[in-house]
Parts: structure tokens; sequence; C-alpha cells
């Protein structure tokens, strides 16, 4: 991994903790390699590639026999079931300019289910690695049209270990990442890194804090509500630290986004959405839908769902669109109990897309109405 990779700042007795690479950056760079390899006639020792956010990795390459390249996967100091794997790809090129297309080898799941980000019978490579991968490509061969089989040897007795095969992921890993980075999860580094980007927007006089889970929400919450500047705080798993630290650091209003799969914990009472700790996202749709009046039928086919956003479309599906509302009202009254009625709480349930679901505000006593994030 490219040793100018900036390394996260943390409190002086605490020692710095290594950031890694996501499988979607080691299969860009297998990739690149194996397209220089094939025009140039000898294996590159490291090939550099750049991520979704522009960020450049430089990365060892590994030759294989068969003419094939591979990139050794290096989580840091994460705990991470992909590292030290060796992420493999193979490039079929044309003498044409064409599509970069996609296949799955030895230890790639392939999607079996609707609701993931690629469609079912595609191989689980999600998208921010499709692009990367693609424009690893095109960097090496310009505009020719490429077929890339990528592998992990060893993968598939992996994610037997993993969530793949209850997501419907069948016979493999997944590649996947959407920065090209993976960060240590060390949780106490977390909680004070956390701590002291509340502490910053305090610092700079904002009254309102926005709340999301991760990048992808970030980017749909400031789609959907027309956000500028700083004003978002990425809470990871760890919502409930960002809200006490919020009501401690004298915010007054929260606005709180999320995709159904990650808020929708939160709605079941979670204020940890760490999938080994909290889960309960059927379960709160279900009652909800219930109490609206959904028939069993509906009730037993979301609860059967393995994804949020096949539940999501059962729900659109069955004109029961209103019960986002519901949530995002519970989801409040949770959020506004946690801090003892001491700051107003926004909830708005979004897609991925930017498209708001439903929104409910819970007001606390001697705040005025109408005070909300539009």
């Amino acid at each position: 991994m490219d040793s100018k990779l900036p390394q996260p700042t943390l409190p002086q007795d605490r020692r710095a903790l290594r950031e890694g690479v996501t499988t979607g950056t080691c299969a860009a760079g297998a990739a690149k390699a194996a397209v220089l390899r094939q025009l140039e006639g000898v294996c590159p020792e490291r090939v550099e590639v750049e991520g979704p956010t522009g960020r450049r990795f430089v990365l060892d390459v590994k030759a294989l026999p068969d003419g094939s390249c591979g990139v050794v996967k290096d989580a840091g100091d994460d705990i991470d079931a992909t590292d030290g794997l060796m992420i493999v790809a193979s490039v079929a090129l044309g003498s044409e300019p064409g599509e970069v297309i996609f296949a799955a080898g030895e230890g790639i799941g392939t999607v079996t289910l609707p609701g993931l980000k690629v469609p079912p019978g595609e191989p689980a490579i999600n998208p921010a690695p499709r692009a990367m991968i693609r424009s690893a490509v095109r960097e090496a061969a310009g505009d020719r049209a490429a077929r890339v089989t990528l592998s992990i040897p060893g993968g598939a007795a992996v994610a037997a270990r993993t969530f793949n095969p209850r997501l419907g992921i069948e016979g493999g890993l997944s590649i996947l990442g959407t920065t090209g980075v993976v960060r240590p999860m060390d949780e106490s580094a977390l909680l004070e890194s956390l701590s002291l980007e509340v502490s910053i927007l305090a610092s700079l006089g904002l009254e309102r804090l926005v709340l999301t889970f991760g990048a992808t929400g970030e980017a749909s919450a400031r789609r959907c509500f027309g956000l500028e500047g700083r004003c978002v705080i990425q809470a990871g798993n760890y919502p409930g630290h960002v809200l006490d630290e919020a009501v401690r650091l004298g915010f007054r209003r929260c606005l709180f986004c999320g995709h159904p799969g990650k808020l929708l914990k939160v709605a079941a009472g979670s204020f940890n959405t760490h999938n080994r700790v909290a889960d309960g996202r059927m379960e709160a749709l279900c009652t909800h839908l219930a109490l609206a009046g959904a028939p069993v039928e509906t009730l037993r086919e979301v609860y059967d769902c393995r994804t949020t956003e096949a539940a999501m479309g059962i729900v659109a599906r069955e004109g029961l669109d209103f019960v986002w509302t519901k949530l995002a009202q519970t989801t409040a009254q949770r959020c506004v109990a946690r801090n003892f009625g001491q700051m107003a709480v926004e909830v708005a349930f979004i897609d991925n897309e930017g498209g708001l679901l439903g929104r409910a505000l819970v007001q606390v006593q001697a705040q005025a109405e109408g005070e909300g994030f539009d």
C-alpha cells in the first residue's frame, strides 16, 4: 500500500491506526496491471489508480503464471475478513472501442436477489468499484472494449463467514468500497474523532446539526435538502454518541437523515447500528405497517425480505408510503427521549438518490414551531 496515505491523527498517547485499501481499490490495481502486462509484455511491479474521491493509490502487483495480475488486500489496522487475500484480475481486450464489462471468477459472489446495488445475475462488484476499475482500464487501454474477470482465491470459504449468504450473494465475496480506503474501526478512537468534529461545528457558531450515517447518506441529504457548507456529521454506526455530544455542546436542533437500511434500526431503539450489535429493521417496519392495517400477507412478505431495498419496493407497490412519515415520527421521538427533551430532532427517511420518503419533527418545550431545515 502507498506509504504516502495520510494516517488519522489521534490523541498524543495513542498510536495512530494505519489505514488500508478496499477490495475495490485492489481490483482496480490488478485490472490496470493486467492490461499493462498485455500491452507492454511485462507485468509492472506497482501501479497507480484513482479512487472515487480523487485520491490516488500506489499498489504492489504480483504477476501470476496464467497472465493475470494480483494485488494483496491490506486492511491496515482494521479487523477485516478480506485482509491478506489476493484480488486477481484477468482482462480480455478487444481491438475496437467498446464497454468495460465484468465477470465473476473463483471466489467472487453473484447477486441472486433484488434490492442490492447491482441487479441479480451480475457479479457482486458494487458501483463505486466498477467505476474505479473502468477508469483504471481506460487509463491503460484507452477506449478499447474490455472484459474484466475478477477472482479471489479462497474467497468462497471466507464469504461463508460473512453476511453475503443472507443477502443473496452466492459463491463468494463482494468487491466493495465507496472511497477506496479502509479506516480502522477502533471504537474509542472513532468516538473521540466524532466528538472533536461536533465540537468544531459548535465552535463555528452553528445551532443546527445535520446527522447522517456515511458519505452516501451525506450526499443524499445535501441533494434532498439543498444543504451547503460545513454542517453535516457522518456518525457511522454511532448516532447515539453524536446526539449526546450535540446536546452537551449546546445545539438546539438536529436533522437526522438516513436510508431505511440504517435508520430503521434507530426506529427500533438501537443507537449503535453496527450489524453485530443491532438490527430490528424489518420488525420496526412490520410493526408500523401492521398498525396501518396492512394485511398479514404483506407483513409476511416484508418480514422475509433480506434487504431493506426489497422491503421498500413492497411498501411502494402496496401504496403504503405514508408509513415512512410514521416511522420518522417514532424515530424522532426516540431521539428526543434520549436527550431528555433538550434538543429538537427532525428525522427524514431518504433513499440513495436523495428522494424524501418521509419526515417528522419533534419539538422540545419553549421552541417555536416551523423551524425546519427548508
